[in-house]
């Protein structure tokens, strides 16, 4: 309904004197709601409507944003509030955070012989909004020694070229302007991990092994918790 303001917008930027270009206007489609199966009907000229802090009270603000931002602005949005509160991997929320509880479980059940470092097993990073440095983030357990050769599984494989791309990600996403590139990266690597995990034991008799895996979950661990921080999502580590 509005793209016929953006020639207007610009004209009047180019009659101060600016670059046309200078001015960039997104335009993001509609969003429809479901609950029951139904559609929420809404009319804005009969004042019915539901409004976002309403949704947020109902779904959790995690979920409402993550939602709204898990397809391109040019796609339109088909929210299901139903959906959004199972704990099952039909949620995409609760599927990406519930791999971050996941590694610290095993942090917690295999602590003697994880080399994670003692800043990460206590750091609070249950909340968004600055509790937690990036620094103290991003802190690995890479510094401890271990064998990468160990991780040749087809999962570990995998996981490991899925972490490569992390970086690269952000960046693509950061230029087209699109959050949802991040968010499916973090899908796809959560689903990457959950299938590993649901093949192969980390905390094993092989130390060696089990110090190589300990290494690559803390590493998916590090991504997801810097992604979902991107995305001011929040981190649990129990759920």
């Amino acid at each position: 309904d509005h793209h016929g303001y953006i020639p207007r917008m610009k004209a009047a930027v180019k009659a101060l004197g600016y670059p046309e270009d200078s001015l960039s206007v997104l335009i993001v489609q509609l969003a429809t709601l479901y609950r029951n199966g139904q559609v929420l009907s809404m009319s804005t000229r009969a004042g019915e409507f539901v409004t976002l802090r309403e949704v947020m009270d109902e779904v959790g603000k995690d979920v409402a944003r993550f939602c709204f931002i898990m397809r391109r602005m040019s796609s339109h949005l088909e929210f299901d509030m139903d959906v959004v509160k199972k704990e099952s991997s039909e949620n995409p929320v609760f599927y990406i955070q519930y791999a971050h509880a996941r590694i610290w479980s095993i942090f917690k059940y295999g602590k003697e012989a994880s080399p994670v470092t003692e800043i990460d097993r206590t750091s609070s990073a249950t909340e968004i909004g600055g509790t937690l440095p990036v620094t103290e983030i991003g802190r690995t357990s890479l510094s401890a020694e271990f064998d990468p050769c160990l991780l040749k599984t087809p999962e570990e494989i995998e996981i490991m070229r899925e972490l490569r791309q992390f970086p690269a990600i952000v960046v693509s996403s950061a230029k087209m302007l699109e959050p949802y590139i991040v968010l499916q990266y973090l899908q796809d690597l959560a689903g990457s991990f959950h299938s590993f995990y649901n093949k192969h034991r980390v905390v094993g008799d092989d130390p060696g092994l089990t110090k190589a895996r300990v290494v690559l979950v803390d590493c998916i661990r590090i991504v997801l918790a810097n992604g979902l921080r991107l995305l001011g999502v929040s981190l649990p580590k129990k759920m």
